[in-house]
């Protein structure tokens, strides 16, 4: 699979989107707003609004997905974006943030490569979410050395070589 940090912005970008009950209605909205020829948009699901929904049944696969380099971003969302959070940076090759603000948004793809961004559906609204997701699929990792040295040392704690190519 190629790299999306080294991707033109201008080629599709593959991306996988995955919420529960907590995060569903953002979830939609965003999905809606994804469906571009710009992007090819793979729904991890909850299909359905559903309370009893548990979000590692969808945040897994959408991790496992990004991981094995299957999509390029994944965005997860829940009522805060903790749990998503937590559960994605579970999957070794995950590099999940929740991202609640721009700064973070395009700091944590351009310093920490990060390659799942997490919102609350119950903390933000839609217009401050579709801004965090254009900036976040924009951001482009830097590759400096600082920035190399720190992330091959946090994918050592996972056992894995760290791409210093990218």
């Amino acid at each position: 699979m190629d790299n999306p940090s080294t991707r033109p912005a201008s080629q599709e970008q593959r991306i996988g989107i995955a919420a529960d009950h907590g995060g569903f209605e953002l979830k939609q909205y965003l999905a809606g707003m994804l469906r571009t020829p710009n992007h090819l948009l793979v729904d991890f699901g909850d299909d359905i609004l559903s309370p009893d929904d548990d979000y590692p049944d969808f945040v897994v696969p959408l991790a496992r997905s990004v991981a094995l380099g299957e999509i390029d971003r994944g965005i997860a969302i829940c009522g805060s974006g903790v749990g998503v959070c937590v559960a994605a940076n579970k999957v070794k090759g995950v590099r999940a943030c929740v991202l609640h603000d721009m700064f973070a948004a395009r700091q944590g793809v351009e310093d920490d490569d990060v390659n799942v961004m997490c919102l609350g559906g119950r903390v933000i609204g839609q217009a401050l979410a579709w801004e965090l997701v254009q900036v976040f699929l924009a951001a482009r990792f830097s590759a400096a050395e600082r920035h190399c040295r720190r992330a091959a040392k946090v994918a050592a704690l996972e056992g894995l070589p760290f791409n210093e190519s990218r």
